[in-house]
This record gives structure tokens, C-alpha cells and sequence, in this order.
């Protein structure tokens, strides 16, 4: 459905992107601030050039600088929903849904007709004659949705549809976008930081980083196997990366970690914060790898503390807040982690460059 190599050329950044995405799929696409995401859907959409590379949707070129192909806005196959949602304010929520197929061409009433059964498939059917203003956030976000569908997009293009709803509309909203996910025959391309968001909904996941994809797959592979920090960080473990000799990993600064997995060459560990144990002091018994560390930052985080750890390795840790009692911890102090070695994962890695 979707074939593009996105290349943009923006003072110093450089974003180079290839994207496909099959009808019916959808393909969450994630990376840090400033890793190109915006960049990709303003392509996509036509709010913005390519420098080089192509978009070619069901079959049609939108945008090949090459032979200076270039199709506006408002006449790609496309809906969208931004983060903010965008509806008219002074249109009501029947009409900004109707929007659409008035501009592709449908008379008021059929247009309207057509908004009228999208309100009634997100469930909005008895709020279609109040304005943006009188709606809540998730009214918002659905009459949005409805917007973007009416047009019956070849593409559809989702930027942080969740982020502006609090936690418990979020969690509405989420089942009930990946229902109308499920039932659109188009491809759907999901920005999101949010990793929950993009398991849910997304069938497949691109990561990127300073405008180039890092790692790509679906959930269960990029979770099991993160292969940057920052994927790491965004599936919850614990990641290093070194040179491994059977169960011994020597990392870059020549600290060693016995792995429970065999292998030889580059190799990442990776391994839970959950599987981190702190102690007082130089802890006995099985674990085969412990170090001295020196804690630099407490967090709350989900019912545990979130303690990170300085020392050889950066390492975070996950303890109840009993055992933090227990242990009487404070930032600065000192404290010795432990890891055994069935706790970590280790697998292939390419070799740096």
C-alpha cells in the first residue's frame, strides 16, 4: 500500500527513512525528539519536500523529486489526526467530520450523511450538533479520528493521537482506537513515544534515531532484543554491549558479566531492573556478578522504586519500597549490586563500525 525512501535535507539534519507499510497494517514508528518522526509524517502528508527519495501510495507517485512528481496536500489519499486534534471550532462536530468529503467533491447533504455515520460508528452520534469547545478531550479525539476516516483514506497518519487525554480516557481511547484500526482496509502509520501505545496498536514497529532507522520488527523481537540504548530504555531493561567468549561478555570498559547464553563476537546483555538486587554489603552465595555501586537517583516508579546506579556500569534497579527501608537508601550512598547469571539474555550484535 505504502512504498517510500524518505530523504530530507534540513541544515544539518539529514533523515533518510525507508517505510512500507501493507494494507491493513498498521506500523508505529518511534524514536526520541528529534529523530526525524515529524519530519516523516509532514513528507507524508505533503506539508513538506522530499530532497530525494520517492512516495509512492497504492500505486501512485506523490512525491519523486527525481522526475518532479509532486502531488499537493489536498489531493493525496490521505487522512490525518494531529496531536492536537485541529477541529474547526466554529464548525460542528457533524460538519468538521463532513469537511472531507465535501472537499473530495460530495454535495453538503451526502457529506453529511457520510459524517453522520462515521459519528455513529466512534459513537458520537448525539453530540453531532455541538462545537469543539463543548466536547471532552476523548469526544475530541474520536470526532478527529471520524474526520480523517470520512475521506476513506489510502493512508492513514496518527501523530500522538493519545497524548492529550489523561490516564484514564487514555486507556478508553486506546481500546477503542485499535477497534477502528482493526476494521480500516487502509495502512495506518502511528507516531507515538508512548511504547503501550505502539504495542497495542501497532503490528510492527520502526525505531529511529538522528533520522536513520535503528531497529525495525514486530513487538516480541524488538522487546526480547533491544539494539540501542534508547530502545532499551523504552521496553524497561537494563542493555550493554561488548565482546563475548562463551558466558563472559567483556563490555567496551573492560568490566566483565557472565551471561547465561553462550556465544563469541559482539554481543548485547540485556537484562530486567527487576533482576538487580542491592545489598549493604559484598553480597555471598551464587550470584556471578557483583559490584560495588553508588546510588545516584530514587524514583517512584509503577509500585517499586526505580534506584540508578553509578559505578563501573549504569545500571538501574527495581526494589519495593520495603526493601529500600530496609536498606535505608539515599543518593550518594554506597551500596553493592548483584545479577545472576540466569537472569541475563544475551544475544548477536553487528559489529561496530
Amino acid at each position: 500500500m505504502l512504498d517510500a525512501h524518505l530523504v530530507v535535507e534540513l541544515g544539518r539534519f539529514h533523515l533518510e527513512l525507508p517505510l512500507r507499510i501493507g494494507a491493513g497494517e498498521v506500523v508505529a514508528l518511534l524514536g526520541p525528539n528529534g529523530a526525524g518522526k515529524t519530519t516523516a509524517l509532514r513528507t507524508l502528508a505533503g506539508l513538506a519536500p522530499l530532497s530525494g527519495g520517492h512516495i509512492t501510495l497504492a500505486g501512485q507517485d506523490l512525491d519523486r523529486p527525481d522526475t518532479r512528481r509532486w502531488t499537493p496536500t489536498e489531493r493525496r489519499p490521505i487522512g490525518m489526526v494531529f496531536q492536537d486534534y485541529l477541529l474547526f471550532p466554529h464548525l460542528t462536530a457533524l460538519d468538521n467530520v463532513a469537511f472531507g468529503p465535501r472537499r473530495h467533491g460530495a454535495d453538503r447533504h451526502s457529506a453529511r450523511q457520510q459524517a453522520a455515520g462515521w459519528l455513529a460508528r466512534v459513537g458520537l452520534a448525539e453530540q453531532a450538533r455541538r462545537k469543539p469547545r463543548q466536547l471532552s478531550g476523548g469526544q475530541a479525539q474520536r470526532v478527529a479520528l471520524a474526520r480523517a476516516l470520512a475521506v476513506n483514506p489510502a493512508l492513514l497518519l496518527l501523530d500522538e493521537p493519545l497524548a492529550a487525554l489523561d490516564a484514564r480516557t487514555r486507556l478508553d481511547m486506546r481500546a477503542q482506537l485499535q477497534h477502528h484500526l482493526a476494521q480500516h482496509p487502509g495502512a495506518t502509520l502511528l507516531v507515538t513515544h508512548d511504547p503501550l501505545d505502539a504495542l497495542v496498536l501497532a503490528d510492527r514497529l520502526v525505531i529511529v534515531e538522528q533520522g536513520r532507522v535503528v531497529q525495525e520488527g514486530d513487538a516480541a523481537t524488538i522487546t526480547a532484543q533491544p539494539r540501542t540504548e534508547y530502545v532499551a530504555r523504552l521496553v524497561g531493561l537494563n542493555l550493554y554491549r561488548g565482546r563475548a567468549n562463551g558466558h563472559t561478555v567483556v563490555l567496551r570498559d573492560g568490566f566483565r558479566l557472565t551471561v547465561a547464553d553462550q556465544h563469541d563476537g559482539d554481543a548485547f546483555v540485556a537484562f530486567r531492573p527487576s533482576a538487580v538486587a542491592l545489598h549493604p554489603h559484598r553480597p555471598d552465595g551464587s550470584p556471578r556478578n557483583t559490584w560495588p555501586a553508588t546510588i545516584s537517583g530514587i524514583q517512584r516508579h509503577g509500585d517499586n522504586l526505580r534506584i540508578q546506579l553509578t559505578g563501573p556500569i549504569e545500571v538501574a534497579a527495581d526494589i519495593t519500597p520495603v526493601a529500600a527501608a530496609q536498606l535505608d537508601l539515599v543518593p550518594g550512598q554506597p551500596v553493592w549490586a548483584a545479577v545472576k547469571a540466569a537472569e541475563t539474555h544475551a544475544y548477536p550484535a553487528a559489529p561496530a563500525s
